[in-house]
């Protein structure tokens, strides 16, 4: 039995861990659940999976938590959060945290030498150097909880490192992959939260229209698999069957295949060195006559070519490409700017800010309160 805390548990990853854990109970408990606001949701979840912690992020909504439960320790706050990630007898935590506020609670995790399952890929686009570094002192497993990455993950088990000639990261397109580019000012708030084969929450939504999520997900993977960026190569796979793709030096490819499902990976990383049975989830190749691979256009999808830049120079620049995006995918979220500036917006705050060329955790802070700042004023908000 693995004692499991989940981060972010009333969100769309957060919701289907817990479908896992509800599907193999005699594998998994729950030790913990935190939520940013929805209050709602954590009460039912509370009630069903009878955690020993929970805690709401957002401190008003505390009392009505408070009130509602009467078996569980009740947290809330940064404090509260940072509590959690300390907790011992813990097995795993996942961190679905969304945004780049999903990083103090990985280092406080990993600091505390709990293993961690990360969906939050933001914690290692603006600090890898960190994470991996603090991860490798205390000893601590980082489980990748994006398809992609848990499909290299699987590619890579029994393979040597040194025979590693490209990592192939498929992305599926999202809903503008035959949109005309010209016509992307146009592009609304509910057009790019169709996404045509995934389930997910909006920002990363909206990450996957810009592609923006394969971007990061190149970082992440320099960081995870320590391969250079040039190795690694972005392909538009349309059905996401093919989750990403290992080349090795004699030739051959090693591929992932499943249904585009979450829980696939999460329980994977949950499992992991075992397999479980997902039954629901039964995958029938003869379903796929034809399996689609497509050259990416990073003139079309500005991100994905922001995005190798950041991590060639470096730095802070992958912090403020970070941040910078999340704000701008925020705006765009709200109405306040087109779907056409949120790369005009990163390129901006990354060609403005003040370079630091290893920063530490208080540098990360200032540079995304810089950043905040700069739109703040930029757009009068």
């Amino acid at each position: 039995m693995k004692n499991i805390g989940i981060l972010g548990s009333t969100g769309s990853v957060g919701s289907q861990s817990l479908d896992v854990i509800d599907n193999h109970k005699d594998k998994f408990n729950v030790k913990f659940l935190a939520a940013n606001s929805n209050v709602n949701s954590l009460i039912n979840q509370t009630e069903k999976f009878k955690p020993e912690f929970i805690c709401i992020y957002d401190k008003s909504k505390y009392k009505q938590l408070k009130d509602k439960v009467n078996t569980t320790k009740v947290l809330s706050g940064h404090e509260g959060l940072m509590e959690l990630c300390e907790l011992s007898n813990i097995d795993i935590i996942l961190n679905s945290i969304v945004g780049y506020s999903g990083l103090e609670p990985t280092l406080k995790i990993i600091e505390s030498g709990t293993d961690i399952a990360l969906s939050n890929k933001e914690s290692i686009v603006q600090a890898g150097h960190l994470v991996m570094n603090l991860a490798k002192l205390k000893n601590v497993n980082i489980f990748p909880v994006d398809s992609e990455h848990s499909a290299i993950w699987q590619c890579l088990v029994g393979e040597k490192k040194s025979t590693i000639k490209k990592i192939i990261l498929t992305a599926s397109g999202g809903p503008f992959r035959n949109f005309p580019k010209d016509k992307f000012s146009k592009i609304s708030v509910n057009h790019a939260l169709n996404h045509p084969n995934w389930k997910m929450g909006k920002k990363i939504t909206i990450d996957s229209a810009t592609m923006m999520n394969k971007g990061f997900e190149m970082i992440e993977a320099f960081w995870l698999f320590g391969i250079n960026p040039k190795n690694i190569e972005i392909v538009v796979h349309p059905q996401s069957i093919i989750h990403s793709m290992v080349e090795f030096v004699d030739g051959s490819i090693k591929a992932q295949l499943s249904n585009p499902d979450m829980r696939m990976p999460i329980q994977y990383a949950f499992s992991h060195p075992d397999r479980y049975e997902l039954n629901d989830l039964e995958f029938d190749i003869k379903n796929f006559s034809k399996l689609d691979i497509e050259p990416l256009n990073m003139n079309k999808f500005k991100c994905v070519e922001l995005s190798f830049d950041a991590i060639n120079k470096g730095g802070s620049y992958p912090v403020i490409l970070n941040v910078s995006n999340d704000i701008a995918v925020n705006l765009f979220l709200n109405e306040k700017i087109l779907f056409t500036q949120i790369p005009k917006i990163i390129d901006e705050c990354m060609r403005h800010h003040s370079y630091v060329n290893s920063p530490k955790l208080s540098d990360i802070l200032s540079l995304t309160k810089w950043t905040e700042n700069y739109l703040k004023e930029k757009f009068k908000l």
